[in-house]
């Protein structure tokens, strides 16, 4: 495949008003997110100077993706989910407005802060499934790779802009700057969003299961798929071993490196930058044929620049490693959505991604969480390189049973 034909489908995914509009403004919120995430480790950080703390403000924000995370996606299957996005951005955008006052008005406390993150993190639970579901509606079948490798691509290069953004936001008017951005940029997306011409979805037949129901019933499909079920698993044992570290990075930027609140910008922009490349990568590569193993190659690259990473006292080397292990972590991640998302039953769809979130989203702050304990008795570096280890072990393993994996993803659903 030619770099050319490999950029067209780039550009015709792109060609699509509804997934141009979408894209665009979701580019201009996320901004504004990275800029608030930074801002949130930051403050953890000045506020309580601990390791454990950065893992449970990681876990008010992502864990409860683990908690309704699947009656978010049944939820999904059966509501319209355009209107569902639309209400949680206005709701994060009142969490991010709050945010901004209470932190110029001096009065952010670190409960605080944790209560307002657990709040965004359950908002943005119950509209993840919907928003993982709404991407087929916007472009036609055949660019669907494509697009959901630049929504990838989307999330990184904000992810690059964002904390730079977030650096020069704190230095010249404190944290609450940073999370006043992220409050305006929710009105680009809203914007976008109500700009949207997508036909409506087909009426939602009641189920007699009831939601508890159905979600068992999007759980045991899941688990007896013999490609989704494997996936799902191997995922979440990359979330939890080495997928916490972007969490923990205040804590290197500090401790390891002595580099302070410009160091964590720069580590978050570089693995922002990687994870940019890496999206655009995925985008462009084209069919669904050997996507399997170039995953597990992925996360296999992933866990090793994270072992060098934790190795090093060279601060551009570590840079360098944070570039490549975002490059491989969106790789693998977006890598395997894909490759669920042509193997799932269209009626599944909602469920089976909101598991996929769960994991994404909640596993990490489990880890996050439970290397951060360690680390305030151990130090960073030991937990980090430990989850690394392990998890190569078992991408040994995945590696040796590629090719049953890819009979059973690789052919479409």
């Amino acid at each position: 495949m030619s770099m050319v034909s490999g950029f067209s489908r780039i550009t015709r995914a792109l060609g699509s008003r509804n997934y141009r509009l979408y894209a665009t403004g979701n580019f201009l919120s996320l901004i504004g997110w990275w800029m608030q995430r930074v801002g949130v480790g930051w403050l953890t950080w000045q506020l309580t100077e601990s390791a454990t703390w950065l893992g449970a403000m990681a876990c008010a924000e992502l864990i409860p993706s683990m908690v309704f995370g699947m009656p978010a996606g049944a939820l999904a299957d059966r509501f319209d989910k355009l209107t569902v996005i639309r209400t949680a951005q206005f709701l994060a955008m009142g969490e991010a407005a709050v945010l901004a006052a209470l932190t110029f008005a001096g009065i952010t406390t670190v409960e605080l802060l944790f209560a307002l993150t657990l709040f965004a993190g359950i908002v943005s639970a119950f509209s993840q499934p919907a928003r993982l579901s709404f991407i087929p509606s916007l472009v036609p079948a055949e660019d669907l790779s494509a697009a959901l490798a630049l929504n990838s691509s989307i999330f990184n290069l904000a992810r690059f802009v964002g904390p730079a953004f977030a650096g020069i936001a704190i230095l010249h008017g404190g944290v609450g700057a940073a999370f006043l951005g992220n409050a305006v940029s929710y009105l680009a997306f809203l914007t976008s969003l109500w700009l949207l011409r997508v036909p409506p979805e087909p009426p939602h037949e009641p189920s007699k299961r009831g939601l508890l129901g159905d979600m068992g019933e999007g759980m045991r499909y899941a688990g007896a798929h013999p490609g989704i079920g494997p996936a799902l698993l191997l995922m979440l044992a990359i979330s939890l071993l080495i997928r916490p570290l972007p969490e923990l990075l205040p804590g290197f930027a500090d401790n390891v490196f002595g580099r302070g609140a410009d160091g964590l910008a720069w580590m978050t922009s570089m693995m922002g930058a990687g994870a940019f490349a890496g999206g655009l990568w995925l985008a462009q590569r084209g069919p669904l044929e050997g996507l399997t193993a170039a995953t597990i190659i992925s996360a296999i690259v992933f866990a090793v620049a994270i072992l060098a990473f934790t190795a090093t006292e060279m601060f551009p080397f570590a840079l360098a490693c944070i570039a490549v292990a975002g490059f491989a972590t969106v790789a693998y991640g977006t890598g395997t959505q894909t490759l669920v998302q042509a193997a799932v039953h269209r009626t599944m769809r909602g469920r089976v991604l909101g598991i996929y979130g769960l994991i994404f989203r909640g596993a990490p702050a489990l880890g996050a969480l439970a290397m951060g304990a360690v680390a305030d008795w151990h130090g960073l570096r030991p937990p980090v390189a430990a989850g690394a280890a392990v998890c190569l072990i078992l991408l040994a393993w995945a590696y040796s049973r590629r090719r049953q994996l890819a009979r059973e993803l690789e052919a479409g659903s």
